[in-house]
């Protein structure tokens, strides 16, 4: 009896040592085939190795366990750990993230570098604060509007209807603010929505566009950069923090490092996308009046603030980094 004792206490005192670590699971509606989900798997597998397969991911691409908004509840219910979602998916944790999404304030990637040097920290700071982890955010790019008709005034825009992000209070509140009513829908139901003639426009990045194949519906592109967006790979902190500190300083060093890896090759991709546009027939139209889209922009900013869904302390700051930048590159 006391040898079973004893090597039952042996087992209990040496079972830490053959735990198998942690399995995060995470979820994407990016398909598996994509540049980036490539360069997201080495990452992952370089987590794993670097790690000895105390921390290991579980991948769910192509969006099977659901669209963002589907993901979080199951990450709320943990049956998942973490998603990669556009910024505007995570307004509820942390609404001011979406400074970044203000319609025409950035002028160019010079800028945007410039502005997140110094405010993608109090970005993650305010998610971290509310329970979810955060790593390098990966560009997007800036978003055109493509329509089934020319769009080049406030007038012809408000003809349209646009689509919108489900669940996107923030993307509501600025479409609304230049007249248009927006149809909001999970990304997956736009492709449908465009061949049935529910919706006849959207705003994207050309490389999104292309592809999920939504340029197959739509026959002009108004050439002026909206909106500029981002995405992150968001995980719950509470679940997160069952690695050790020291394998999560691995899963940041190497995660940061892929995704912005990828956010500079986004760049590319959508200089590339813009011109594949014009080589399949969309017609690029230039707006006929930039100074009233400049206002319009402008207006629902401050109309954005007014309503409380950001705080102006944030906006206030982001406009006043922007204007550092361009007073520094006009000297």
């Amino acid at each position: 009896m006391k040898s079973k004792i004893v090597c039952l206490l042996l087992v209990f005192c040496f079972l830490p040592l053959f735990a198998s670590g942690e399995v995060f699971k995470i979820a994407t509606i990016s398909p598996d085939g994509l540049g980036w989900m490539s360069k997201f798997r080495v990452g992952l597998e370089r987590i794993e190795a670097e790690t000895n397969k105390r921390v290991t991911f579980k991948i769910y691409p192509g969006g099977v366990q659901g669209d963002d908004a589907t993901v979080l509840r199951k990450m709320r219910i943990r049956q998942l750990n973490g998603g990669v979602f556009a910024a505007g998916s995570l307004t509820r944790f942390f609404p001011d993230l979406q400074v970044y999404n203000l319609p025409l304030q950035f002028r160019s990637y010079e800028e945007v570098d410039f502005v997140r040097a110094r405010m993608d920290s109090y970005i993650s700071d305010g998610l971290r604060k509310a329970g979810i982890k955060t790593f390098a955010f990966t560009e997007t790019g800036f978003a055109y509007l493509l329509a089934n008709e020319p769009v080049s005034s406030l007038a012809d825009l408000r003809r349209l209807k646009a689509w919108i992000p489900d669940n996107d209070p923030i993307a509501a509140e600025l479409i609304k603010s230049f007249d248009v009513s927006p149809i909001p829908l999970n990304i997956t139901d736009v492709l449908p929505a465009l061949q049935t003639g529910m919706i006849n426009a959207v705003v994207g990045p050309p490389s999104v566009i292309l592809a999920l194949q939504w340029h197959n519906h739509l026959t002009h592109l108004m050439n002026l950069p909206l909106v500029y967006i981002y995405s992150m790979l968001a995980m719950d902190m509470k679940v997160y923090s069952k690695a050790s500190s020291t394998d999560q300083d691995t899963v940041v060093k190497i995660l940061d490092e892929v995704f912005e890896l990828v956010g500079r090759e986004t760049r590319s991709d959508n200089e590339r996308a813009l011109q594949a546009l014009k080589k399949i027939g969309i017609t690029f139209i230039e707006p006929t009046n930039k100074a009233e889209w400049q206002a319009a922009a402008d207006l629902s900013v401050q109309k954005l603030m007014r309503s409380g869904e950001i705080s102006g302390a944030v906006v206030n700051t982001y406009l006043e980094h922007l204007k550092n930048f361009r007073s520094i590159e006009s000297n």
